[in-house]
């Protein structure tokens, strides 16, 4: 997060772009520091107990949960009878995953709710964000998000008595400098430009497109277990996500 945060003001800075401090400006950049603070601590947390397969397919869950928001405080699309369905089929599938902890972990319970709490915390990010409505460049909110949540983090190491490694890989790194590079700066930013011009629940849709794809390259980079349950739970996941996505065309539509 320092790497993406210092990256982020040097583009800003570079592209000369307008980094305001009004009401409205803070809002937006305290919003997005939720996100990128709260839930993707709770992300790195769950981490240590399940797959990354896991993380991602349950993250999968952020549009039901952003569409349930979205409704509320934004008055998009309203929660269906179609919906309601997916939203239970989603459940289930979680459930199925939460079955089969037990096999991979004795904590793999404490990990799937981290990541529930992390699916919430992102959900009402992007919704506070588009509430706030503030048409700023999304590297500017990516940026104000970082200088809110990058404070929060070295707080939360400095609390926790961690210590600088003695030793860190060459996978750390190249890791850790991807996460700094294209997972702060400009995945956030891209994430937040999309998020100006399009509904909160549409751009929550993006996590279908990574649930199967992260279990079967966790399986293969990491060797992580993929069994039945696991699948029949991602299928489930997945099958409450296109039926919330297909009513939402369907409402459109008429």
């Amino acid at each position: 997060m320092v790497i993406g945060a210092v990256l982020a003001l040097a583009l800003v800075i570079m592209l000369k772009l307008p980094m305001e401090w009004h009401r409205q400006a803070r809002r937006t950049y305290l919003s997005a520091g939720l996100g990128i603070y709260g839930a993707m601590m709770m992300v790195y947390w769950a981490a240590q107990y399940i797959p990354s397969g896991w993380i991602s397919v349950i993250f999968g869950l952020s549009p039901v949960i952003t569409g349930w928001m979205a409704a509320r405080w934004l008055k998009e699309s309203t929660l269906t009878a179609p919906r309601l369905a997916a939203l239970v089929l989603a459940l289930l599938g979680l459930l199925t995953i939460f079955y089969s902890g037990g096999q991979i972990s004795n904590h793999a319970g404490m990990g799937v709710m981290a990541m529930l709490i992390s699916v919430i915390l992102h959900s009402a990010s992007s919704v506070m964000v588009k509430h706030n409505a503030y048409q700023a460049h999304g590297l500017v909110i990516t940026t104000g998000g970082l200088l809110v949540a990058v404070p929060l983090y070295l707080l939360t190491w400095f609390v926790s008595g961690s210590s600088w490694p003695e030793q860190i890989s060459t996978k750390s790194i190249v890791s850790i400098v991807y996460l700094g590079i294209f997972g702060s700066v400009l995945g956030f930013a891209l994430y937040y430009s999309v998020l100006k011009q399009v509904s909160a629940t549409r751009v929550a849709l993006i996590t279908l497109v990574t649930p199967v794809s992260a279990l079967w390259l966790g399986h293969w980079l990491n060797g992580e277990i993929i069994n039945m349950t696991i699948i029949a739970g991602t299928l489930l996941i997945l099958s409450g996500l296109i039926l919330f996505e297909w009513s939402d065309r369907n409402i459109k539509a008429g």
